[in-house]
């Protein structure tokens, strides 16, 4: 990899390593990641940003550095959240709080943005601004949305927006890139069914939803078969069922199943939903018993801009870094895509973790640290050519 003269020190990446163990050693599951907030305010403040907005969409945190002339606003995202897995790990930085996991790179990634926000505070854009975003509750699809809706976000909306994911099976530094969906939307569907609990020695006297559900399991995954991800892509994936109570006195008076559902596009999720809805319903009618439906984790397909992914193109060719599209669009899906909404121009890159890394999510996973220079180049490679 090529590097210009306005990059990271040894001092700068002992520093920042120091700072990805510090946030791997503490990690904070969607929506409770106060004290991960404050680390990054109380790093950014040493930066001397020229904004520092605090609280948004949650725990969400923003710098901005501001060049001396008009010019567009360009946003790059990190995540605050890390995962509900007990980590596996004997490195003298893992996690802390048991139960909880860095496991899929958020510590990674807000480090790539404080060593931005370094390069940055030596030398700020030319013109217009950069924003550092780091948004809370990404793994369970809220965060992203939470922001745009936060009513201070208005002053910060950019004109661009960039993220980038570590992807373990990917050669270390090589870069998935491609215009187009890059990540499913997709949402949970909790169904629950009640009917009538009854001895279970006489079962006819109630009303029980395992025959229901016996039927209803089979038939709603058919709804989704997979297959190639272009735009006719459906996935429905069982992921939890239960049924009564764990007895052998009572025959079952509800249970409940759980789904994902994925597609490529958003404007498919609505059709899918209610498709599986109308096959319960159609079962809970034929066997007396009642229905109800609530939705989570529910993320937005993430859709990369072509003027934002020609912009992330020049930076890896300046940078000498191989990139292809390889693998995309994937089935997982990211709410960065939140951010692309509107006017703004969005591109998330996927930078290889190396072939052999344990995958996101994985209770043995740990963001590789040589990623640290090369992800701040590209954004910093980014920033500079949008904005001098």
């Amino acid at each position: 990899m090529m590097l210009g003269h306005a990059d990271l020190g040894n001092a700068d990446l002992v520093e920042l390593t120091a700072f990805r163990h510090l946030l791997h050693r503490f990690p904070e599951v969607s929506g409770q990641e106060a004290e991960t907030a404050a680390r990054v305010t109380t790093g950014l403040q040493a930066l001397g940003p020229d904004q520092i907005v605090t609280g948004l969409g949650g725990h969400g945190v923003a710098a901005v550095f501001a060049g001396a002339e008009a010019g567009p606003t360009v946003l790059f995202r990190a995540e605050l959240d890390a995962l509900p897995i007990e980590e596996l790990s004997q490195a003298a930085h893992r996690s802390t709080l048991p139960g909880r996991g860095h496991l899929c790179g958020h510590d990674g990634h807000m480090t790539l943005l404080m060593g931005l926000a370094r390069l940055l505070a030596r030398k700020r854009p030319a013109r217009g601004r950069v924003v550092l975003m780091f948004q809370p509750a990404e793994e369970d699809g809220s965060g992203a949305r939470a922001v745009v809706a936060d009513p201070r976000y208005d002053a910060l909306r950019p004109d661009w927006a960039f993220a980038i994911h570590n992807w373990p099976g990917t050669p270390l530094r090589q870069v998935r890139l491609a215009a187009g969906a890059v990540n499913c939307a997709s949402q949970g569907l909790r169904i629950r069914l009640e009917g009538k609990t009854s001895h279970a020695g006489e079962p006819d006297k109630g009303r029980s939803p395992a025959a229901a559900m016996a039927r209803l399991m089979p038939a709603l995954v058919a709804l989704g078969p997979g297959g190639a991800l272009d735009a006719g892509f459906r996935l429905v994936t069982l992921t939890h069922a239960r049924l009564g109570e764990p007895t052998h006195g009572i025959a079952p008076g509800e249970g409940e199943i759980w789904l994902t559902l994925r597609c490529v596009q958003d404007d498919a999720m609505a059709a899918l939903r209610q498709a599986a809805i109308a096959v319960v319903e159609a079962e809970a009618v034929a066997e007396g018993l009642q229905a109800s439906f609530t939705s989570h984790d529910d993320f937005a397909a993430s859709v990369n801009a072509p003027e934002a992914v020609a912009q992330v193109a020049r930076a890896l060719e300046a940078l000498g870094l191989a990139y292809d599209g390889e693998g995309l669009p994937e089935r997982a899906s990211e709410d960065f895509g939140v951010f692309g909404w509107g006017a703004t121009k969005s591109a998330m890159l996927f930078l290889g973790a190396g072939v052999a890394s344990p995958a996101l999510h994985n209770p043995d996973y740990d963001f590789p640290d040589d990623l640290i220079p090369s992800g701040v180049a590209i954004f910093h490679r980014i920033a500079r050519d949008l904005l001098g």
